[in-house]
């Protein structure tokens, strides 16, 4: 059969898709994916937890769950795989490799206290070379890592393999992730309503709750000296996988019966009520490389409050950046206050509207097939 003919006859690819941190942005990911894509998936999973064991040990594990790799036309896996030793072990069984970066361990910050374990950039860059294609979940991210990189490969003491700086950008990407939201915005009209405000962001120090809060707590203070009794409620959801960060016990303590949810929501028809209910959608992230619970918050109605950095100014329109791009703290409080004063909530949920799954996914199916047709013809 000749190599169109033989394109055409398998329209639906059969993908191998290994995930070795299902959860999170990670899990929401892989749930788009394979509910809405039009090819085949056997997916492969591993407990969100323990992410430093998972990139250096789940390839072992995969080596031998996976009994026989060489029936699949692709292998699509993310950052969280350390696809050389995959591949090692695999050897020609190992089908043709995407891998997806939702992050990347060469610009994530650090916690403070900790320092940098190397290998874990290392596995990145390893990654990536073993890797037939990559794609990163924005414009941002991807001239991240590869900015990073030679600063990273310079802290080796000689012999220092700077070539993989090109060879990595040529076969990366984009291509944004899509969302799971499918209803449509809330009204937010009502004039007597308490404004809601909405953290739906990882409970950890990268999307610095101590500033959002303390934002929060400024404006509270100060529309309470100008007669407003309760200025503002507030939704908190998210995923706390480590220990509580002080700045979340601390805000429930001085906000009390004024919080109307606290906590992650299992059941995402509760998630996306509280969503609906929200009126203003803040972050005061240091690292953000797309923003899934963003998107998915302006989706359903919220007003953003988002500062001049990381993936935001990417996603906001330009011409929208003067109403919802922050540039500083006090910044962020003029223009918090300024909203909760009027109660005017513009809602941009339409220039968003592409980034649903069922828009979105055509875009991944497509380079699926073009990579597989390049590399059979």
């Amino acid at each position: 059969m000749c190599p169109d003919c033989m394109l055409a006859f398998m329209d639906k690819l059969n993908i191998l898709f290994i995930e070795p941190f299902y959860g999170g942005s990670h899990k929401n990911f892989t749930d788009g994916i394979i509910e809405y894509s039009s090819h085949n998936f056997d997916l492969y999973t591993l407990p969100a937890r323990y992410w430093k064991w998972r990139m250096r040990g789940a390839a072992l594990y995969f080596y031998k769950k996976i009994e026989k790799p060489e029936n699949y036309d692709l292998l699509f896996t993310s950052d969280m795989m350390s696809l050389s030793d995959l591949k090692m072990l695999w050897g020609s069984k190992c089908p043709p490799s995407i891998v997806y970066f939702h992050e990347n361990q060469l610009s994530y910050p650090l916690p403070e206290g900790e320092k940098m374990d190397y290998q874990f950039g290392f596995t990145d860059i390893t990654t990536a070379l073993a890797a037939d294609r990559l794609l990163f979940n924005s414009n941002f991210h991807l001239n991240s890592f590869i900015q990073n990189m030679p600063g990273f490969i310079k802290k080796m003491p000689e012999f220092k393999p700077l070539w993989v700086v090109d060879v990595i950008k040529d076969k990366s990407s984009v291509l944004y992730p899509g969302t799971h939201y499918k209803g449509a915005a809330a009204s937010k009209t009502d004039s007597n309503q308490i404004p809601v405000i909405l953290w739906n962001h990882r409970w950890e120090f990268d999307k610095k709750p101590e500033i959002f809060f303390n934002i929060l707590k400024k404006a509270d203070e100060i529309l309470k000296d100008d007669g407003v009794e309760t200025p503002f409620n507030i939704v908190l959801l998210g995923e706390n996988f480590q220990k509580m960060p002080k700045a979340f016990i601390d805000a429930k303590e001085y906000f009390k019966e004024r919080i109307l949810q606290y906590g992650y929501c299992k059941n995402n028809k509760d998630y996306y009520s509280f969503l609906e209910l929200s009126d203003i959608s803040i972050s005061t992230a240091i690292q953000e490389n797309f923003g899934i619970s963003v998107v998915e918050a302006i989706q359903a109605g919220c007003s953003p409050l988002l500062p001049n950095r990381l993936s935001y100014p990417e996603l906001i329109p330009s011409s929208l950046h003067k109403d919802f791009i922050y540039n500083s703290d006090s910044d962020l409080l003029k223009k918090l206050i300024n909203i909760l004063k009027t109660k005017n909530y513009p809602k941009i949920e339409s220039h968003f509207d592409k980034l649903k799954w069922k828009n979105n996914i055509s875009c991944f199916d497509e380079f699926f097939f073009n990579f597989v047709k390049e590399i059979t013809t």
